[in-house]
């Protein structure tokens, strides 16, 4: 007989030695743990079968989901567990049910916990319902030897819809916004910075990485990985002394992967053709081109950022004085210490907070000084950001950014990757956010200060870039 593949989950969840749903870790790790028991169950699971089971386990079979992916109920395959008699696999079950609804079920509690949701080893945060149905969708059409039907509409177009339909009808946020965890080590609580839209930065980093990994899926001249070694290879990585320069398909690289893969016009198409059963307006068309607009320049032109919460950041000591952008200066540096590049969230962060511990202990400073730092694992780590006057190019603060790369770049370069990050989508962030005058100079911190900073080759390297100059800027106080 064959065994309903959601009896195998049932049972990988009472083996991987948590007493409760409720103390399960919020993050990839165990999430791929759970996969993986099924996976090694000796008794023959398809991926497809999987993913399919999760989504009958989970509820999500509403009718837009089931013009593309069918639906699940009748299938023999994802049968309810507890149809059968036996009590024990039914408590499993019941167990199962917990763990997988508060893993894979998205919502946002009035207290602003975003559920559903898990942390990556690469700092960000994914909703897993949105990345589960573009992996499905890839599989299907795998198995149907076609096309996967309605992959990008599934995974970010109806999350966009709906928010931005949200958004028109009432005035609230239509993107957004990011948020934190209680503990990045053993993640259980993530709370939003602030009130959300109906598309969440989790929705969509889920949604980027579901229409990515359903589109790799979906290329049968290749051999289809286990579901588990597909999200190893994608969030739990490691890289080398390159860094993301020629890396395969992962995490860190979903903007730009989304990029080639979606072009704007079409995802404004998908989201209208959405939206069409409610017939919009001229109005809404119009609120959706924009929309889909801001959506292009947060999540696909400007760099991905780690927030201060995220890499442990103290409290400023005191209040830093208030910028007024759009500033003229972007100051180029390098950190000399740190002297190597951090190639992982967990190194990045580490770097962050030893440099404001130094910045505050060391130097008297109030916070960090630099307004932001590359790393060389992909992401930008905010220092004090776009708002708030830095400490970084003294009597020059007042004028321009100060952007730190970690690492010492007297006799070697950056990644080509984090290079491209700071001088094309930093800027351009900066620019259509109005936080960069359009005719903006990139300096390095030696052109107007006595030192050495940001060393010899990164500094002959931002020679190259179009908006380096030598202008001065005004003098201002150090703070």
């Amino acid at each position: 007989m064959k065994i309903p593949t959601i009896w195998l989950i049932a049972l990988a969840w009472t083996c991987i030695n948590i007493q409760s749903a409720e103390v399960y870790q919020r993050d990839t790790d165990h999430f791929i743990q759970a996969i993986q028991k099924i996976e090694n169950s000796g008794l023959d699971v398809s991926p497809l079968s999987i993913v399919r089971s999760l989504r009958r386990a989970v509820g999500h079979d509403d009718t837009f989901t089931q013009r593309f992916l069918g639906a699940t109920h009748g299938d023999s395959d994802t049968a309810i567990l507890t149809t059968n008699n036996s009590k024990n696999i039914e408590a499993w079950s019941l167990e199962f049910l917990g763990f997988f609804d508060k893993a894979i079920h998205n919502f946002v509690t009035d207290a602003r916990e975003e559920r559903g949701v898990v942390l990556t080893p690469d700092g960000t945060t994914v909703a897993l319902e949105p990345l589960l149905q573009g992996i499905e969708a890839g599989l299907k059409g795998r198995s149907e030897g076609r096309h996967p039907q309605g992959l990008h509409s599934l995974t970010l177009a109806r999350t966009l819809g709906l928010s931005f339909l949200h958004a028109f009808n009432s005035s609230s946020d239509r993107l957004g916004p990011d948020g934190c965890w209680d503990n990045v080590t053993a993640p259980m609580v993530f709370t939003l910075s602030s009130p959300p839209s109906l598309a969440t930065d989790a929705l969509i980093n889920g949604g980027m990485d579901g229409s990515i990994l359903g589109a790799l899926l979906s290329d049968d001249t290749k051999a289809a990985p286990k579901l588990s070694e597909l999200l190893k290879a994608y969030y739990h990585f490691q890289l080398g002394e390159a860094g993301l320069d020629g890396a395969p398909l992962i995490s860190p690289m979903r903007r730009e992967n989304y990029r080639k893969l979606v072009p704007s016009s079409i995802l404004e198409g998908m989201v209208l053709e959405f939206l069409a059963d409610r017939e919009p307006s001229a109005e809404m068309k119009k609120a959706v081109k924009e929309g889909v607009q801001d959506f292009v320049l947060r999540y696909l032109d400007c760099p991905p950022m780690i927030p201060r919460c995220m890499w442990g950041a103290k409290a400023s000591k005191g209040i830093p004085a208030r910028l007024s952008p759009p500033l003229h200066f972007l100051y180029i540096h390098h950190t000399e210490t740190p002297s190597r590049p951090c190639l992982s969230f967990q190194q990045c962060s580490r770097d962050m907070r030893a440099m404001q511990r130094y910045h505050q202990v060391e130097r008297g400073w109030q916070d960090i000084g630099y307004s932001f730092v590359m790393g060389s694992d992909g992401y930008m780590y905010e220092g004090r950001g776009w708002g708030k006057q830095g400490s970084h190019t003294r009597n020059h603060n007042a004028f321009g950014y100060g952007i730190a790369f970690i690492g010492n770049y007297s006799a070697s370069l950056p990644s080509r990757h984090s290079l491209s990050l700071v001088r094309h989508r930093l800027a351009t962030c900066g620019v259509t956010g109005r936080f960069i005058q359009a005719n903006y100079t990139v300096q390095g911190h030696r052109q107007v200060v006595d030192t050495t900073c940001p060393g010899d080759a990164l500094y002959s390297e931002i020679r190259t870039w179009e908006h380096y100059g030598d202008t001065e800027s005004p003098r201002a106080t150090h703070s």
